[in-house]
């Protein structure tokens, strides 16, 4: 799928259209899924992998009923903190906000179908991988 830059208008117009699969408002940057890529690939015979937020993946869930919701979960906060520090692209204030999100995500992961546990990435790649394959066979 391609991005497309809109402006904050056009985004909303699109909006207020229902052109998006799920849209969210994230850290003051508009983001959504246009639903007419997602049934352009769809219309191919292709699987469409989304990687977005929980609130992005519960308007997918309304708009496609048979979507796998699959959430990437850090092994502990713990872990997510030093990650997000250890990259030092964000101020500590970023750091904590993401934080505060993350622990309110983390709270949802059980309405989701699968959870992955992000510890080992080789591992939790292959964990991936099998649901999506497991899941494409359906």
């Amino acid at each position: 799928m391609n991005y497309h830059f809109l402006t904050h208008d056009e985004f909303m117009k699109r909006v207020d259209a229902g052109a998006f699969v799920e849209w969210a408002h994230v850290f003051d940057h508009l983001y959504g899924t246009l639903v007419s890529e997602v049934e352009q690939q769809l219309d191919k015979g292709h699987s469409v992998i989304l990687e977005i937020d929980v609130q992005g993946a519960f308007q997918v869930r309304e708009k496609f009923h048979d979507a796998v919701l699959i959430f990437i979960k850090p092994p502990s906060m713990e872990v997510l903190r030093e990650r997000l520090t250890g990259r030092g692209t964000e101020s500590p204030d970023v750091v904590e906000l993401r934080l505060a999100t993350a622990k309110k995500e983390l709270e949802l992961a059980d309405a989701y179908d699968e959870i992955v546990v992000n510890d080992d990435l080789d591992q939790a790649t292959d964990e991936l991988v099998s649901i999506i394959e497991r899941h494409e066979r359906n």
